[in-house]
């Protein structure tokens, strides 16, 4: 099973109100839909390390973690039948600027985390976020 990690970037730590999702211009078959900003940890990384290099590859931004979104399989998050997904809130280390991976970044709020197509392995964590934000 392939490890990949996710940032729930949000705009306060200890009383997040938003949270940053990303949308998806690669692949094809992805475009256009939202993401907690991520991905594949390499071998012999370690997972928190790999969540920054991401970050700062697919965003141009450095990242303070925080505490893990424990998720519902074995503390994971499932995408699929070979990918599983840890998440860290985190907060961002300047202004985050798109990459090829992603063409908008955006920040939503409670109430907003339904306006956006997530990505399928996406759905179920934005759904647990909305008892996380606050306002």
């Amino acid at each position: 099973m392939q490890l990949v990690v996710g940032a729930v970037i949000v705009d306060d730590l200890r009383r997040p109100r938003r949270v940053l999702a990303a949308r998806r211009a690669t692949p094809p078959a992805l475009a256009g839909r939202w993401e907690f900003p991520g991905g594949k940890v390499e071998d012999g990384e370690l997972p928190r390390a790999a969540l920054r290099r991401e970050i700062l590859e697919e965003l141009a931004v450095g990242v303070a973690l925080g505490a893990e979104l424990v998720g519902p399989v074995a503390g994971c998050w499932p995408i699929s039948d070979r990918l599983t997904m840890r998440l860290w809130f985190a907060a961002l280390e300047g202004e985050p600027r798109p990459d090829v991976a992603h063409d908008q970044v955006r920040w939503l709020d409670a109430s907003q985390l339904d306006d956006v197509p997530w990505l399928t392995a996406d759905v179920a964590v934005a759904r647990v976020l909305r008892r996380h934000l606050t306002g």
